[in-house]
């Protein structure tokens, strides 16, 4: 470094600055202290040439350190032979020892493996065990979540619906906090609302099942329902019944006939105990819950509500039901054909409302009593509506007599449940008033019936038994018959008994409609009172009535008839009684409606009666009309006319028979004679009416003198008959009175007496008092007076046979006589016109 500093002064102390500089760059590459780069920089941040010199200073700084380290190795160059002649003579050894070294290390490692594997063993198990406290860790805090799920999903499976939401809110707000972290935790967070859901959907399709079922069982429900209150109501009435015979209080009693009712109820009675014994008190535990399971009920109202949607349940189970009711009160079209569509249509209602009636009263707030009432008030209209309308089409009285019953056990089960039924009752009175109609009917045809059969001839009976036989039917009392010996015969007909047989049953099946009404014994009594009036006076009286019209009936029956109708009118208050004694109303209390029957008999005599006379007048027109008189004859024939002759024998056979008929008593004595003699006064007038009526007919126009004769003939028989009591009873001249107008007419022409009755007109006491001007005038005109024609417009056709034929002409004062006659008479009619 010296050899190479410049000579100068300036340019030594530039060299001696820059080996200065290199130095300390070597001593820095020497130690590393800067970084290369930074250090080489700086060696060329002066001079061009500056690195040629640096490399020349780094070259002999290198010359340095190799003699130093020549310096050294010869230093140490002995002891560095001497390490070699000594490493040189432990090679051997090394080379033994390498060998053993390497074998000890193979056996060592040979030995180490079976360790190493058994050390990986327990470190894998290790880290296993450690993961499995880790596992055991986190599953024990998982575990119960997902036990808790699985038993969410058991509960599913079971249909436990309510519990599996109680689950479902344990696993919400107690477990899946714990362990929301993990993946299986958010995918059952995202899966429950999916399964509350599910749960709605099934339990909503466990209620429209149930709803589908209690439809289809409903009318199951209402048969048993009913059935229970029919039991309980037949037991309460055997125990009301045994109470009152305890007491000695017979409420049926019969006046001779058996009364089926005591057997029934024994029967009824007997039927209850071997009931109770035989069932127990099976029946009387059934009940709606025991019939149907409601459980989806009560299932889905409870998950409705922990749902916080019962509002939503609610509303859906009312709408639904309301439907089924519209359903229910929906009848068959042919309801009204058979009892049992009655019986399913009223099972059904009452299986409706026995089931709203338990849902009522398990259930909170599912339905309310106000919804129960408004329902059963529209179903009650419906009912009404329906029964008006189908039981107007019942004709049978035993299916409306039924249905009453049926709409009683309706009412008193409905009516034990709580509902109003009041109205079900007043509908069984009009439903009363058509069953007495479809009654009417029935006994109409029943009526008919025994008329056609009857043979109208008193009842023969041949020895006691018979006798008691009749006696025990129909209430007939005579001490005069009970003296006779057999064989005797009762007055009326075997339609007596029978009719009053019939109308007995007739109350008894009136009866039967009243019962269980829930009225008191007078109302019934009034109500039976007033049916059987209805009986006699419409029923009856009809029958009687177009009995008496029909033309096969003769007078004998006719009388029969009269003789029955007194009978029957009789045994009224024998009816009276009866229904007094099975209504159990005492006579002391008695105020009620009275039989009609007195006047319903009455006037079936008056009818018959009446039939009787207009019977003989058509018999006597019939014969009548076969008059065949020659009106122009000169000479009568000397005898009385074949026609009436023959109508006068019928009319005596015909009074013999009314004479002849039975009479046990001095009553049915009084009463045929007082028919007789009414029928041959009337028959007499008639007769006589009718000839003065043929004698004055329009068509007549001439009447001989031989005619007139030969006409008086035929009166005087009239006479005869009439004087000659053809029918006992009639005091003095009485019947002949009925042909006084003819006689005192004939007796006029044929003495031609004019100026006596012309003198005597108008007095009392005149002779001929009961001939009347106009027709004397009328009968003169006809026997063919000239001046008469004159005045009459007509022309004399023929003036032979004629009455003034015989006249001369010559005889001018007979002539002017008559016709001062003809003017008198003329006078007294104009009269009497005038003073009309």
């Amino acid at each position: 470094m010296a050899a190479n500093a410049s000579p100068n002064a300036d340019g030594f102390c530039v060299e001696e600055n820059k080996d200065n500089v290199y130095e300390t760059v070597l001593g820095e590459i020497k130690y590393l202290e800067l970084p290369l780069g930074i250090t080489l920089g700086s060696v060329y941040d002066d001079q061009p040439n500056a690195h040629q010199k640096f490399i020349e200073k780094l070259d002999a700084c290198i010359r340095n350190h190799d003699r130093e380290i020549e310096k050294m190795c010869n230093f140490h160059h002995q002891g560095f032979v001497d390490a070699i002649t000594e490493l040189l003579k432990v090679r051997a050894d090394a080379e033994k020892l390498k060998v053993q070294v390497t074998d000890t290390n193979r056996r060592l490692q040979d030995a180490g493996k079976e360790v190493i594997a058994q050390t990986e063993d327990i470190i894998q198990s290790r880290i296993q065990q450690r993961n499995i406290t880790t596992v055991v860790e986190k599953l024990q805090l998982c575990l119960p979540v997902l036990e808790m799920y699985s038993k969410l999903k058991e509960q599913m499976n079971v249909k436990r619906y309510y519990s599996a939401l109680k689950t479902m809110e344990q696993l919400e707000n107690i477990y899946f906090p714990r362990v929301s972290q993990y993946r299986f935790c958010q995918l059952m967070i995202e899966n429950l609302p999916k399964l509350r859901e599910e749960i709605k959907e099934i339990s909503m399709s466990d209620l429209k099942d149930f709803l589908e079922s209690i439809r289809k069982h409903s009318d199951k429900i209402g048969e048993t329902a009913m059935k229970q209150a029919q039991q309980q109501k037949a037991f309460n009435t055997v125990l009301q019944k045994q109470n009152n015979v305890r007491y000695g209080k017979n409420k049926y009693i019969n006046d001779g006939i058996p009364e089926p009712r005591n057997e029934i109820v024994s029967k009824q009675n007997l039927a209850v105990e071997d009931e109770e014994e035989e069932e127990g008190h099976e029946d009387e535990v059934l009940t709606a819950h025991d019939l149907v399971d409601f459980s989806p009920v009560y299932r889905c109202l409870h998950i409705y509500s922990v749902l916080g949607d019962a509002e939503t349940f609610e509303n859906y189970y009312r709408k639904q039901r309301r439907k089924q009711a519209r359903l229910v009160l929906q009848p068959q079209s042919n309801m009204h054909e058979t009892v049992e569509g009655y019986r399913r249509y009223f099972s059904q209602i009452v299986g409706f409302f026995v089931v709203e009636d338990h849902i009522l009263h398990v259930t909170q707030g599912l339905i309310t009593r106000a919804y129960t009432d408004e329902l059963w008030n529209m179903a009650l209209s419906k009912i009404i509506a329906v029964l008006r309308t189908h039981s107007s089409y019942c004709t049978d009285p035993d299916l409306v007599l039924e249905l009453k019953n049926l709409i009683v056990v309706f009412a008193d089960t409905l009516q034990g449940y709580g509902f109003p039924v009041n109205r079900l009752f007043d509908l069984l009175f009009e439903i009363r008033d058509q069953y007495n109609e479809t009654l009417l009917k029935k006994w109409a045809v029943l009526f008919r019936d025994i008329f056609e059969a009857d043979n109208y001839s008193p009842i023969p009976v041949t020895n006691e038994e018979e006798y008691k036989n009749v006696i025990s039917k129909f209430p007939y009392q005579d001490p005069e018959l009970d003296k006779q010996c057999f064989p005797k015969k009762l007055p009326m007909s075997q339609s007596v008994p029978q009719i009053y047989i019939q109308v007995k049953e007739f109350i008894y099946a009136s009866l039967k409609f009243s019962e269980s009404l829930h009225r008191s014994s007078t109302e019934i009594d009034d109500m039976l009172r007033k049916s059987t009036n209805l009986l006699l006076t419409r029923t009856l009286s009809s029958c009687l009535q177009n009995l008496i019209k029909k033309p096969h009936i003769v007078l004998t029956e006719l009388v029969q008839i009269i003789i029955n109708t007194t009978h029957l009118e009789q045994a009224c208050k024998y009816l009276e009684d009866f229904i007094t004694n099975i209504t159990n109303i005492s006579q002391e209390t008695l105020h009620t409606a009275r039989l009609y029957g007195l006047s319903t008999f009455k006037d079936a005599r008056h009818a018959a009666e009446g039939e009787i006379y207009t019977k003989l007048n058509q018999k006597i027109d019939e014969f009548i009309q076969l008059a065949d008189y020659d009106w122009t004859m000169v000479e009568p024939d000397g005898r009385a006319s074949g026609y009436l002759m023959d109508l006068i024998n019928f009319l005596r056979s015909t009074f013999q028979v009314f004479t002849h008929l039975p009479n046990n008593n001095n009553d049915h004595a009084a009463m045929s004679g007082k028919v007789a003699q009414t029928a041959c006064m009337s028959a007499c007038q008639h007769l006589s009416t009718t000839l003065m009526q043929m004698l004055l007919d329009n068509e007549l126009k001439q009447i001989s003198m031989g005619a007139i004769q030969q006409f008086n003939l035929d009166v005087i028989q009239c006479e005869l008959f009439a004087g000659s009591e053809p029918v006992p009873g009639f005091h003095g001249e009485t019947l002949q009175l009925a042909f006084i107008d003819l006689r005192q007419l004939l007796d006029l022409f044929m003495v031609w007496d004019w100026s006596t009755y012309l003198a005597d007109y108008g007095q009392p006491g005149s002779k001929y008092l009961r001939v009347n001007p106009s027709i004397a005038l009328a009968l003169l005109e006809k026997a063919g007076c000239p001046f008469c024609r004159v005045h009459r417009g007509m022309k004399d056709l023929s003036k032979k046979n004629n009455l003034f034929a015989q006249f001369r002409k010559n005889d001018r004062d007979k002539q002017r006589l008559i016709e001062t006659v003809v003017r008198q008479l003329r006078g007294l009619v104009n009269g009497m016109s005038q003073h009309s």
